[in-house]
């Protein structure tokens, strides 16, 4: 199938970009094309880490202020290391460089849950959602977010034997936060079991 992007322009450049284009795409079940006018949010790409400290067999998870949630009642946000990847640096180093910054500790292995889009209809945005395993002494910095950018981030542990809880009463409203758990319950929490039952 076929499709163009065309007269693409500016039409807001703040701490976000909005976009603006003529479009046109092939139909599905009919012949000819669709030609609309369509938006994007256009805010870069986004990185994300599941955190596992190993000795204290816990959860890292950061809580903040989010103003976009605030206006729908929720405030403060339980939610997964996070942050945006600047122009032209590796979303690895973003996510090693964002785990010190909002909660002191220092990683090296990342593995790679997925890449999605959390939002296609109206922002292009692509965020790398990672996994990392940590230990209590790899905290070595103070954390708690980057003053030039008014951060104030509070540092949370959640026992991984309490997370699925935490999970079913609803306490994760985030996208980053709902993949990253699901993932590690489906692929490092039951897969051993379903390998020691053969399956």
């Amino acid at each position: 199938m076929k499709h163009s992007i065309n007269k693409e322009k500016t039409v807001y450049d703040g701490f976000f970009k909005v976009l603006e284009a003529q479009v046109s795409h092939d139909k599905f079940n009919e012949s000819g094309m669709i030609d609309a006018t369509r938006i994007c949010l256009e805010r870069g790409d986004s990185i994300a880490v599941l955190i596992y400290e190993k000795d204290t067999d816990s959860f890292l998870f950061t809580k903040q202020f989010r103003y976009p949630s605030a206006r729908r009642n929720c405030p403060w946000m339980l939610e997964l290391v996070a942050g945006s990847v600047e122009d032209g640096e590796n979303p690895i180093n973003c996510a090693q460089r964002e785990i010190e910054e909002e909660i002191g500790y220092v990683t090296e292995q990342l593995e790679l849950i997925t890449t999605y889009f959390p939002s296609p209809g109206g922002c292009s945005e692509q965020i790398h959602l990672y996994y990392t395993e940590v230990s209590s002494t790899d905290k070595t910095l103070k954390g708690g977010g980057a003053v030039v950018e008014q951060e104030d981030i509070e540092l949370v542990k959640i026992k991984r034997t309490e997370i699925k809880k935490h999970l079913d009463k609803g306490a994760f409203n985030n996208s980053i936060s709902l993949i990253g758990i699901q993932w590690y319950l489906l692929n490092k929490f039951m897969a051993p079991r379903a390998e020691s039952r053969g399956l």
